[in-house]
């Protein structure tokens, strides 16, 4: 008998397990050997739900746990936790590693050799090269082993009495950026009862939107009891005794803070593909091919946060890390690398988001985007209603939508409103798959009744709107 093939799995959460998992169905442990590495203690776990399990909506860390290390071995996947993969040998077909002990040294590096590999490695949170940036109560938030320093440390804080600017009993917390991963601490921040201030370098909150959708969120954030300060880019953390973070400059003033938490993003952690000559596009992410092949590689794979996908709409290629996309790179790899065929299309670049009770979405490309790629658009904004207006608990949501001149063709959606405007957003998600015109979204037989919606559902009033704008 043939010796089995030996599948190798560089990260351990949804890409990495997700194709490991699918891979196992198709194949069993005589035909296809199985090696996951992860160098953390956990795996297959829902990073979105990180700043809802801080913020007290989830009661528990594992909670958030889909599929344990221990589960997945049971299903005849070696798998191995605190082990970090230090190097790829692409055209030599094996990975080096080493294990990371808890209380000790990291072991010595071996060599585990492939014939088809899977790089799942993930995101890194985004930390800017200032003074203080590593201070102890600086915390990124992109693992399970992240959230818990951050719950770890808010615990602590609550024993610290402060000295010097900024005391008087509540304790302070600054948010540096407010995309998705910002405003969600921001608002778990405020649940634990912080004083929080968020610092952001943009014009508005929210650069995943238009500057004047961003205002909305920034205007209910403020409302909420948040302190946002747009247009001011940090140029410092200060630090106190014992190197504890104290405070958060900016070029205008100065922000005591008993802990700090960076919401500027996340980049693709590739620094061991770069250093094995992988291609790379432009945000450093991971090039493959429809099947998630890193191109130019017949037997190397990726999946995840650490790849560049393909925009449907602008027909580039974009960063975006969402755990959706991340486990459907997952099934495709597994599928493949299984014996059978899969491919993955691309997406349209739809997100949604909340910060207390205020709903946020997108779909497509902003303004920006659309003239970056040159198309020619128009854009509007309808306000509207999550009901019929005349039912109790009807709440007002702004649509904006983008539509190429012309064709009429749905370019993006943007939506920002409270209980029922948040999924209204993969309405436009399917139009956009569908490559719909706004005129023809005016049709759709859409669900209605006045508990759940108007007559002419907010959406289709913003794609009205466009439709008589593109016939001008």
């Amino acid at each position: 008998m043939p010796a089995a093939r030996r599948m190798v799995v560089v990260g351990g959460d949804a890409a990495g397990m997700t194709a490991a998992s699918q891979a196992r169905r198709l194949r069993g442990p005589d035909e296809l050997e199985i090696v996951a590495f992860e160098r953390g203690d956990f795996t297959s776990y829902s990073a979105c739900g990180i700043p809802y399990w801080i913020g007290g909506d989830v009661g528990e860390r594992d909670a958030l746990i889909a599929r344990t290390p221990q589960e997945h071995r049971e299903r005849g996947i070696d798998l191995r936790t605190r082990t970090e993969v230090t190097a790829i040998d692409a055209d030599g077909g094996r990975v080096r590693a080493r294990e990371l002990p808890r209380d000790a040294p990291p072991g010595p590096e071996f060599w585990t050799g492939f014939d088809d590999l899977v790089i799942a490695t993930g995101a890194r949170p985004r930390r800017p090269r200032l003074p203080g940036i590593d201070a102890e109560g600086v915390h990124g938030v992109q693992s399970l082993e992240d959230g818990q320093a951050v719950l770890d440390d808010l615990d602590a804080s609550q024993g610290r009495r402060r000295t010097g600017p900024g005391n008087g009993g509540t304790r302070k917390a600054v948010v540096v950026g407010a995309g998705y991963i910002g405003v969600e601490m921001a608002e778990a921040l405020l649940l634990r009862g912080f004083g929080v201030t968020v610092l952001e370098g943009a014009p508005q909150p929210m650069t995943t939107l238009d500057p004047d959708m961003g205002e909305l969120v920034r205007d209910a954030m403020c409302g909420m009891g948040m302190e946002v300060v747009t247009g001011a880019p940090v140029t410092a953390v200060e630090t106190g005794q014992g190197g504890r973070v104290r405070a958060v400059t900016t070029e205008e003033a100065t922000y005591p803070a008993d802990v700090v938490v960076l919401g500027l993003g996340v980049a693709p952690e590739t620094s061991l593909a770069r250093e094995s000559g992988l291609p790379l596009g432009e945000s450093g992410g991971l090039l493959t091919d429809l099947a998630m092949r890193v191109r130019g590689r017949e037997n190397i794979w990726a999946g995840g946060d650490c790849v560049e996908v393909l925009d449907l709409i602008s027909g580039r290629t974009r960063h975006i890390a969402l755990g959706t996309h991340a486990n459907k790179h997952g099934q495709v790899i597994g599928a493949n690398v299984g014996g059978g065929y899969a491919t993955f299309p691309g997406v349209v670049g739809t997100a949604v988001s909340k910060v207390c009770d205020l709903e946020i979405a997108r779909t497509g490309l902003l303004e920006e985007q659309a003239q970056e790629v040159g198309l020619q658009f128009v854009t509007v904004t309808a306000e509207a209603t999550s009901r019929a207006g005349y039912f109790p608990g009807s709440r007002p949501m702004r649509v904006k939508m983008l539509a190429e001149r012309g064709t009429g063709r749905l370019l993006g959606t943007q939506i920002v409103g409270r209980e029922g405007a948040g999924k209204r957003v993969d309405i436009a998600a399917v139009a956009l798959t569908a490559g719909m015109s706004v005129e023809q979204m005016t049709y759709l037989d859409l669900g209605y009744a006045p508990p759940f919606s108007p007559v002419w559902d907010p959406v289709l009033v913003a794609a009205r709107k466009a439709a008589a704008a593109v016939s001008r």
